[in-house]
Parts: C-alpha cells; sequence; structure tokens
C-alpha cells in the first residue's frame, strides 16, 4: 500500500495499518486527515491520498444491487455507517464507513472486482458523509443507515478482525458453525443459493470454522453477500470472509 510526502511528492509504502484505528468520521475534520498512528512512526505527516471517510461506487447492476449487498460487501473491510443509491442514477451508491483508513481498505479491495456480472469502480467521494432522505422526499428504501447494526465487524478497539482483511478470493473463511452442523448441511445451504461448492474443508483443531472454495472470485463475491449471516441453527448465523488460504 503506497501513500504520499505531501511536502517532497515522493510515494511511500505504508505498513500493515492492520488493527489500527484513527480518526472517527464525524469526530474531526476529513479533508486531507494526517495519520500519525505511533505504531509506524515512518509515516508521519504523511497523508493518504484522497481520505475521506465516503466511498463513491459507480457501474453497478441497477437490477440487482441494493443497500444491503453494499453493506455486506464493504463491510469486510470497515464498519458501514449507511448507503446511499442515487435515486436518479442507480448504477451509482454512495457508502460511508467509519473511519478513513476503513474506506481507503475498502477502496484498495474493491475497485475493479466484478459484483453482480459488471465490474464497479470505488474512488473516494468529495462528500464528508451520507445524508439520510428528507421527509417527503423521494427515495424508495434506497438509502439505509447502519450505524447500529449488529453485523459490523470491527466495533471492538483492536478487533481481530483486523488480522483477517483480505482482498476478495474465490475461497472462504467460514465461522460461528455449530457443533450440530457437519459439512454436507453447510455445502447444500450454498448449493441451494445458487452457488458451485468446489471443495470444502473444516479446520483440524476447531470445527466451528472451515474453508469453502466456489468456481471463482466472482461468484464467491456474491456468495459472501449472500451467505453471511445465514441462519444454521436457532441459535447460530454463517460468518463469512474471504481468505488468503486455497483447499
Amino acid at each position: 500500500m503506497y501513500v504520499y510526502d505531501t511536502k517532497t511528492g515522493k510515494e511511500f509504502v505504508l505498513p500493515d495499518i492492520r488493527g489500527m484505528r484513527y480518526a472517527v468520521c464525524g469526530k474531526k475534520p476529513r479533508n486531507t486527515p494526517t495519520y500519525t498512528s505511533e505504531h509506524f512512526k515512518s509515516t508521519k505527516g504523511l497523508q493518504l491520498p484522497g481520505a475521506g471517510c465516503v466511498l463513491l461506487v459507480s457501474n453497478l447492476s441497477e437490477e440487482t444491487v441494493t443497500p444491503d449487498a453494499l453493506f455486506t460487501l464493504f463491510g469486510v473491510y470497515g464498519d458501514v455507517q449507511r448507503v446511499k443509491i442515487l435515486f436518479n442514477k442507480k448504477d451509482t451508491a454512495l457508502i460511508q464507513m467509519s473511519e478513513p483508513q476503513q474506506a481507503y481498505l475498502a477502496q484498495t479491495h474493491l475497485d475493479k472486482v466484478k459484483l453482480f456480472g459488471k465490474q464497479i469502480r470505488v474512488m473516494p467521494s468529495k462528500h464528508q458523509g451520507v445524508q439520510m432522505p428528507k421527509e417527503g422526499q423521494p427515495d424508495a428504501g434506497l438509502t439505509k443507515d447502519y450505524s447500529a447494526s449488529p453485523l459490523h465487524r470491527f466495533k471492538k478497539p483492536g478487533s481481530k478482525n483486523y488480522q483477517n482483511i483480505y482482498a476478495p478470493s474465490a475461497t472462504l473463511h467460514l465461522s460461528n458453525i455449530p457443533p450440530t452442523v457437519g459439512e454436507e448441511e453447510i455445502k447444500a445451504a450454498f448449493a441451494e443459493a445458487g452457488f458451485d461448492v468446489k471443495a470444502f474443508k473444516f479446520f483440524p483443531k476447531d470445527h466451528k470454522m472451515a474453508l469453502i472454495q466456489l468456481d471463482s472470485v466472482d461468484e464467491a463475491i456474491v456468495a459472501l453477500i449472500k451467505m453471511h449471516n445465514f441462519q444454521l441453527s436457532d441459535a447460530s448465523h454463517l460468518r463469512v470472509s474471504f481468505s488468503k488460504s486455497t483447499i
């Protein structure tokens, strides 16, 4: 990951930033926030280009995309606060993350990936926040607030989820699997949702977690959206993320 020294114009490699928390959106000016964490003093005084909490996502599939789908996908890289699919341009959306660092991670990993058959573009937005529609303003459910969602992955400071952030891949990491649910049940759930399972493997020492390999990265992206929070039992919902491993 690269950042720019605004004084010299030179490019530097940014050390691993997973697990670190910076300015929270709405709590500090975000035009070009400076990241000065003591965890990586080599980047002190550097600025992430275009750093802000809101992303502009374009070339979406108008027929298929929903705020919930974008919340789930972008939620892999940070806590999504609000999503707005533009009423008059439904192939474009604004997504507000909790922190500039999370927005940057989402942009880095999701720009130019295929979502529902179309290559999306993800870039920083000039907006500092996503506004909810005013009373009487047409919206058709295209703007949603997720600030109180129980599905946020990074609510806890120093969350271990920051250690497991990876680019989209054909192999998905599954967790929160109850002991009463076996391999065939999980594979059947994915198949019923329309996904072609190529391989499956429980973790040897922990059957609460498993890897599942699908036909392609594009299919795995849609599978993550559809299967994350899938109800496996009365008390258990599946957790899905991208994996760096293969089966």
